[in-house]
């Protein structure tokens, strides 16, 4: 009998131990997804979004750029913009999605993304998007460069579990905006952030489209009054350009950035504005389109500017 009981008693510790084993293995190896809820201007009572999602269509730069520093793999994007900063994306193996205006929505349904990310060129499609799968909003806000940055960037990072890499990058950028608010601050001159394009010229002032160079890199605005509600910046003239008379031209090349032929020197150093500070000085500073226009608001592009305006002002 105790035989029995012992026998009986050593079955069941077995059985016990094997549904154990398996509990746990099912457990480690659990097909049941994490959700994170997102925020966001067009999705401001949350959407849910797969932890780690597998496709990710980018219709941002900025945010594509910021996969890129954070090692995260994007399936497609639209090729017709891709700064020269992210060529690697002009690979085969990326999905080519259309333009930054105008995507291509059959080829976005095909991929079956997980998740598609938009900035403010798509905002009137959001809801085109939204229909073939969750559809995020990141991008900056002028008014609040840096605040707007971070969320965006953090967003980003707890989708894909990668928090610790971004505040390590973060905290770098802050460590460089710190020096390059102290090189501004003794250089004690003023700037004026402009944009080319064909023979046209518009000028952008603090909380505007590239107030940064003012609100967060510390340097002074050439014209304090300008329009900060204009996307292409406020139209001006080359009397305007006297009158204001920069230290520092900072330019972006609207032609160059959307593969025009670029006349920007021409259209910038001439006879009518010779004598200004900025061109008689030489302190003309020609910035990467691909960041400032095409891109802008990523851990790379944010980088990436604070270096050029750092040697440009130096």
């Amino acid at each position: 009998m105790k035989k029995w009981l012992v026998a009986m008693l050593t079955v069941l510790t077995m059985a016990v131990v094997a549904a154990c084993g398996n509990g746990e293995t099912k457990e480690a190896s659990g097909t049941k997804e994490q959700i994170i809820t997102i925020t966001d201007q067009y999705n401001k009572k949350g959407i849910d979004v797969k932890k780690n999602p597998k496709k990710v269509a980018v219709f941002s730069m900025g945010a594509l750029d910021t996969l890129d520093k954070l090692g995260v793999q994007v399936a497609g994007l639209p090729k017709q913009a891709v700064p020269d900063y992210l060529s690697q994306y002009n690979d085969e193996r990326y999905e080519n999605l259309g333009g930054l205006k105008e995507p291509d929505f059959e080829k976005v349904a095909e991929m079956k993304p997980d998740l598609i990310i938009i900035q403010h060129r798509q905002a009137e499609l959001f809801n085109e998007f939204s229909k073939i799968a969750p559809t995020i909003y990141i991008d900056t806000d002028n008014k609040h460069y840096m605040k707007s940055f971070k969320s965006d960037t953090n967003k980003l990072a707890k989708i894909f579990g990668k928090e610790r890499e971004a505040k390590e990058a973060l905290a770098s950028i802050d460590q460089q905006i710190e020096e390059l608010q102290k090189q501004a601050k003794k250089l004690n001159k003023n700037a004026l952030v402009m944009m080319a394009n064909d023979s046209k010229m518009t000028a952008f002032g603090p909380g505007s489209k590239y107030g940064l160079v003012h609100d967060v890199f510390g340097i002074q605005p050439a014209d304090e009054k300008l329009d900060p509600n204009a996307s292409h910046g406020q139209s001006i003239s080359y009397e305007y350009l006297v009158k204001k008379n920069p230290d520092y031209l900072l330019v972006v090349d609207r032609g160059a950035a959307i593969g025009q032929t670029s006349s920007v020197k021409q259209i910038v150093e001439n006879d009518y504005v010779k004598n200004i500070n900025a061109i008689k000085n030489k302190h003309v500073v020609y910035l990467n389109p691909g960041l400032w226009y095409l891109s802008g608001g990523g851990l790379e592009s944010v980088e990436g500017m604070i270096k050029e305006i750092k040697e440009g002002i130096q």
